[in-house]
């Protein structure tokens, strides 16, 4: 009753003062007209995007929500304790510090904060840690000692132990899942081995460094009974899943070009990380870090802290841009469209502006091709400037950005809102459309690096009103199918489907040519 009497009260308000400004000359009319055309536009708008079925739910399926627990215990071991572990996995998993907690309560509206509030009790153990390097692996276990929970759960009812090596790890009794985030040269081996070991696996990306480990490892995961899932956390974003059902409604029309890039203008975001803000070396030698455990497979080389830090610029051990990036935005539109590995793809690139010791080019682009799809997805980086050019899907009939939000602009051409356009019912230079219709906000973000990643939705969506970290959802998805409940939606042949898609374009830079997809033999030509 306060509810509907507050509602009255509003609207008399306005009536009353629209009745007022009426009254008023030239002003009066001005304000007037103002508001009237105002209102009207808002129920135009609203009238249009209910019959074009823009509504703004997206399909969401929560399996469980709540912080109580949820199905049997999974004991984990968490394979690579370094940043990605240390920040986001180990928030995601619902463990942070009383300093973490104490630094963010200190802006009321920091994402991050909210959304591990809003994290579910995932009902695991963290049984067992691994790392090369001893000061990652003491910073973990000091986490998941001290550390506070979304439930304020503050003693960990179990002991976790540190592993030398993950091969030790792997043959322990006391592990049910592994989640792989080491540097990428060792994600294929390391998935291999713990599928054979009968461990589940959460594999951040890129799962492969070179084409032969696609095969190799897509084969190890079919041939076993455990779940996987690759660490694409954005399909867990709402904004994603909204633009699959807008697309597959026809409100793009047509969808023929996509366009999706990166910018970064950082040291940190062109990998240069050995340094601290002092612009000294950061920890790390010989005594402390297993070197050649951490080289694994690769060439022999002396121990280099700026290697061992920076491994992502040279091609030994990853795919630089395209495994990296590229693989984010592949993801991004795959998860929307559907379209699978492409007939061909060209890459092109260079080293423009970071004449460092890198191998990986700073600039770099990738024109893959569907024919059959009728199709051309287009991505463009830049190392060396932060002028964000977003991710573009543009139909016949509208253009769609999305990211962590996305948003639906009219073609001014548009066949199927011709008439709407030509009636004034639709205007082509403004956003019809945008979801959620509480934005992002991206102030409460910390640095340039976490601004990045929140616009391209990798960072935290919204359910239900609240924000909630993307890899936790992704996380609690794998767990949740480890239990029988689901499936994960990054799957082993989603994975495939990306890798091979990587591969082709790191081929094509390297080789310097055109190549292809052999749907028949499956292999790139």
């Amino acid at each position: 009753m306060a509810e509907k009497q507050d509602k009255n009260k509003t609207a008399v308000s306005r009536r009353s003062l629209l009745k007022g400004l009426a009254t008023t000359p030239i002003l009066g009319v001005l304000t007037f007209d103002f508001y009237r055309k105002r209102t009207m536009a808002k129920v135009k708008n609203e009238a249009i995007r209910a019959e074009l079925g823009l509504q703004e739910k997206a399909p969401t399926i929560n399996v469980h929500t709540g912080k109580s627990a949820s199905g049997d215990v999974i004991r984990l071991g968490l394979i690579g304790n370094g940043s990605r572990c240390k920040g986001a996995l180990l928030r995601s998993l619902g463990l942070v510090t009383p300093e973490w907690i104490k630094k963010r309560s200190k802006n009321p509206n920091d994402r991050r904060l909210q959304s591990f509030y809003n994290s579910d009790n995932l009902n695991i153990q963290i049984t067992g840690i691994c790392d090369v390097f001893d000061l990652h692996a003491e910073q973990v276990m000091n986490t998941i000692t001290k550390s506070v929970t979304p439930w304020g759960e503050t003693e960990r009812p179990y002991k976790t132990k540190r592993y030398r090596t993950y091969q030790e790890m792997l043959e322990s009794d006391e592990i049910d899942a592994v989640i792989i985030a080491t540097p990428d040269f060792h994600h294929s081996q390391m998935t291999i081995d713990a599928v054979e070991a009968g461990k589940h696996v959460y594999c951040e990306k890129s799962l492969t460094r070179v084409e032969d480990e696609v095969y190799r490892v897509y084969n190890a995961v079919k041939n076993s009974n455990m779940v996987f899932q690759l660490g694409h956390q954005n399909r867990q974003n709402e904004s994603f899943k909204k633009a699959k059902e807008l697309v597959a409604n026809g409100v793009l029309g047509k969808v023929t070009l996509i366009e999706t890039t990166t910018n970064r203008n950082t040291s940190g975001g062109a990998w240069v990380r050995h340094l601290d803000g002092n612009g000294n070396p950061k920890p790390g030698s010989p005594e402390t870090i297993d070197w050649q455990q951490w080289l694994g497979s690769r060439p022999r080389v002396p121990f280099s802290i700026d290697r061992f830090y920076n491994w992502t610029k040279w091609f030994d051990y990853g795919t630089g841009l395209t495994g990296q990036l590229f693989s984010h935005e592949y993801d991004a539109v795959n998860q929307v469209l559907g379209m699978g590995i492409p007939k061909s793809v060209v890459a092109s690139g260079g080293i423009y502006f970071h004449k460092d010791n890198r191998e990986i080019p700073d600039i770099f682009h990738i024109v893959a091709e569907y024919p059959d799809d009728e199709l051309t997805l287009l991505y463009s980086a830049s190392l060396a400037s932060s002028n964000s050019r977003g991710r573009r899907f543009l139909g016949h009939d509208a253009t769609m950005n999305l990211g962590g939000t996305l948003s639906i602009t009219i073609d001014r051409n548009s066949t199927q809102y011709e008439m709407k356009l030509d009636e004034g019912l639709l205007e082509s230079d403004e956003p019809l459309y945008k979801f959620p219709q509480i934005s992002n906000n991206f102030d409460a973000v910390s640095s340039a690096s976490e601004k990045y990643f929140a616009e391209r939705g990798l960072v935290y969506t919204q359910r239900n009103g609240k924000a909630v970290d993307v890899t936790h959802l992704h996380i609690k998805e794998w767990l949740e199918a480890i239990r029988g409940n689901g499936e994960t939606s990054c799957n082993i042949d989603i994975a495939f489907e990306e890798n091979v898609t990587c591969q082709m374009a790191n081929k094509s830079y390297l080789e310097k040519r055109r190549v292809e997809w052999d749907p028949v033999k499956r292999r790139i030509i």
